[in-house]
């Protein structure tokens, strides 16, 4: 069968999004009034800086910014995420990056499965902060080996699913009804449930040794537990949720507030308090009962940072969480705020330092300028118009801001720190392959788009 024949994984990509934006709308009205929010703060940050929003056209990043999501799941077992990469990779979604948040007390360690190529990643963002739950870090041997023998008894994906991926390995993709049953398919591993699978008192005993726990353990799968959507100005979304009947967070996570965003900030409302039905003991009747798993997340992304900025960063980030601890309460999130700001004076916050200084990836550009330019130096072609250099979006997450995310919507704002026990070698291995170097990625980008620049003005230059 000709590939022309099937549907990209790009197309696919975008229907399963679309499908799960959907979904959650109606499992979570909180987040379609979080949509609304985000689209209008979005319109007025385009209106108020004419210069950004030229960016945003000319760099394909307005249909982008409509499309852009992530989720994030929370799987059991080895088996359930080396399947979990195998139904992502229909999708043109590859692991990238290995997250360690046992450094912020949570039991799970985490790839994210998104696109790679630039065109892909303009197509179609979506990404999903993938966790896979750490049963070595259960302290109690017995509960230990109680989770694992329940997260053995299920299976999250369901036949038609598992035939689907099947079919696009076997024949190198999906034509377009297929690809619709797919969707549909795994739709429903993502699904929330509203029964558990275990009797209040197991969910219990899984609870109070991690919150986390409970929810990875005791459901028929592993629901999305946040979709969210990319702002331009994440603190006017954090002002205005109120207003909304949406609590945010004390505090947003990530850097502080810049004229040149870096990295991931992120904020969230509450999680909810939802009804579950929970099995008997007996095996007969049902227990009613509350669950906290689902929220609502936004994100505001910018400029990916080299190993070298990334350095300075962790520093700074290390000094303002050494020195203000945020209360399980929140009531000092402005002391907080104002020590990351004053901290983060360390991190130059314009474009040409960042780039010059070498703490950021840029994509460079040939510019319309007439002429020949007399020097192939990079900072020169620049000055003189011939080359622009744009910062390059950050498209992965951060470990320590992923985990205040977690702590915050399982009931607990307060901050933590504790030591790290990554095992990348474990997740790899569960994985069944390795997680893409994103560093290396942006890199790539970068070398290629200043080679075909460079090309495109000696092409010009020869004619």
């Amino acid at each position: 069968m000709s590939a022309s024949a099937f549907l990209s994984p790009d197309a696919i990509r975008t229907l399963f999004s679309t499908a799960m934006s959907e979904m959650y709308r109606l499992e979570v009205p909180q987040y379609g009034t979080l949509m609304e929010l985000v689209g209008e703060v979005n319109a007025e940050a385009r209106k108020a800086d004419p210069r950004l929003d030229q960016r945003l056209v000319e760099g394909g990043e307005v249909e982008r910014l409509h499309l852009e999501r992530h989720g994030a799941i929370r799987l059991g077992t080895a088996a359930e995420l080396a399947t979990m990469r195998r139904l992502f990779a229909v999708m043109g979604m590859v692991p990238v990056g290995y997250y360690d948040l046992s450094v912020a007390g949570v039991p799970v360690h985490s790839t994210a499965f998104r696109p790679v190529a630039p065109e892909s990643l303009r197509r179609n963002p979506f990404r999903v902060f993938t966790s896979l739950l750490r049963l070595d870090l259960i302290a109690d041997p017995a509960l230990r080996q109680e989770a694992a023998d329940i997260l053995a008894r299920r299976s999250i994906y369901t036949p038609g699913c598992i035939a689907l991926i099947e079919t696009a390995e076997r024949k190198g993709g999906l034509m377009e009804e297929e690809a619709r049953r797919f969707v549909a398919e795994a739709l429903e591993t993502f699904r929330w449930h509203s029964e558990a699978t275990v009797p209040s008192q197991v969910y219990q005993r899984l609870r109070a040794a991690h919150p986390l726990i409970a929810d990875v353990v005791c459901f028929k799968g592993p629901h999305i537990n946040h979709l969210t959507p990319r702002t331009l100005d994440i603190d006017a979304v954090q002002a205005r949720m109120p207003a909304r009947g949406i609590v945010p967070k004390a505090v947003i996570e990530g850097p502080a507030p810049r004229k040149v965003p870096v990295l991931l900030r992120q904020t969230s409302f509450r999680a909810l308090k939802e009804p579950i039905a929970f099995p008997s003991e007996s095996g007969e009747g049902r227990e009613d009962g509350t669950h906290t798993a689902r929220f609502g997340e936004i994100e505001q992304r910018g400029a990916a940072l080299t190993p070298k900025g990334r350095a300075l960063y962790d520093a700074l980030l290390g000094e303002v969480r050494a020195d203000v601890q945020v209360k399980s309460d929140g009531d000092n999130a402005a002391d907080y705020m104002a020590t990351l700001a004053r901290r983060f004076a360390a991190l130059p916050d314009d474009e040409d330092a960042l780039r010059r200084d070498g703490l950021a990836y840029f994509r460079y550009s040939a510019t319309d300028r007439q002429g020949v330019p007399a020097s192939e130096d990079i900072d020169t072609l620049i000055a003189q118009g011939f080359l622009a250099a744009e910062p390059i979006t950050y498209e992965d997450f951060l470990p320590v801001s992923a985990a205040g995310i977690f702590q915050s919507n399982l009931g607990d704002e307060s901050q933590q720190n504790f030591a790290a026990r990554a095992n990348r070698a474990a997740f790899e291995r569960d994985l069944g392959a390795p997680v893409a170097d994103e560093n290396a990625l942006y890199a790539a980008f970068e070398a290629d788009s200043k080679a075909a620049a460079l090309a495109a003005l000696a092409g010009r230059a020869a004619a």
